[in-house]
């Protein structure tokens, strides 16, 4: 079923049979991608806000699209059935063709195109989930911690922007850290419908991301005590082993004196 939806959204990546060079270069682009997918939301939250100028952001907006030529360019040119990759990926060239920057200064809808990116965000996100499962699937508490932290911080920043009233970007991902953890103070509540859209969307990567949290905070913890037993185990055997080997020496000189 996940195969058939990424293939539906042409987000399907480099086909698990191709070329091992091809699959080599397609696990390390997924790193600037993953990169690529977290800042689309900051620089939203900077125009939004009017802490950079479009002059400025435009440079970045030329960054994103050259970032995905050159996967495009550079993955074609390594797999075998070209026609395969760009079938299953065309939402890349969908990206490229119309999320070229210089498109947009003759077009009066720029202000809907730049808000569509983080669309574009949700698209790379779905498209690397794999890794992130493998990496959630590891149990590392620490990587667990980061995933949700970075969640907090880029939840907080699009539903401030989505419904102005909720507050500051603080407030934002307090919002974001309540709704996750399922908790529901209530405090503050979204009023617009897209806001609360999005905080739909929360819930439910809450739930997948808390199951996951608590599983390993549980095997943490009791990796802890289970560690505590064998260094128990351990110096108990270490004494066992001396004892036996004192028990020895002693049974050696009485049997010399008989």
């Amino acid at each position: 079923m996940a195969v058939k939806f990424t293939n539906l959204l042409g987000i399907t990546g480099v086909h698990p049979g191709e070329r091992a060079r091809a699959l080599l270069w397609a696990q390390r682009l997924e790193w600037p991608i993953l990169v690529v997918a977290l800042w689309i939301p900051i620089q939203w939250y900077l125009e939004e806000t009017g802490a950079v100028n479009l002059s400025i952001s435009r440079y970045f907006d030329w960054g994103i699209w050259a970032i995905f030529l050159f996967e495009t360019v550079l993955l074609t040119s390594l797999v075998g059935n070209k026609k395969r990759y760009l079938t299953n990926n065309w939402m890349n060239l969908v990206i490229i063709i119309g999320g070229l920057p210089l498109a947009w200064t003759y077009t009066p809808l720029v202000g809907t195109i730049r808000n569509l990116r983080l669309l574009l965000m949700m698209f790379i996100l779905v498209r690397i989930s794999r890794r992130l499962r493998q990496f959630l699937a590891r149990g590392r508490l620490g990587t667990i911690l980061a995933i949700a932290a970075i969640v907090v911080v880029l939840a907080g920043i699009i539903v401030t922007r989505l419904d102005t009233s909720m507050g500051t970007v603080w407030d934002g991902m307090w919002y974001s850290w309540v709704t996750i953890s399922h908790t529901g103070y209530g405090d503050i509540v979204p009023k617009t419908p897209a806001a609360r859209l999005f905080g739909g969307v929360l819930i439910l990567l809450g739930v997948v991301l808390f199951t996951v949290l608590t599983a390993s905070l549980s095997a943490f913890l009791i990796g802890t005590e289970v560690e505590k037993v064998e260094k128990e185990e351990f110096k108990a055997d270490v004494m066992l082993e001396d004892i036996l080997t004192r028990l020895e020496r002693i049974e050696q000189k009485l049997e010399e004196k008989r």
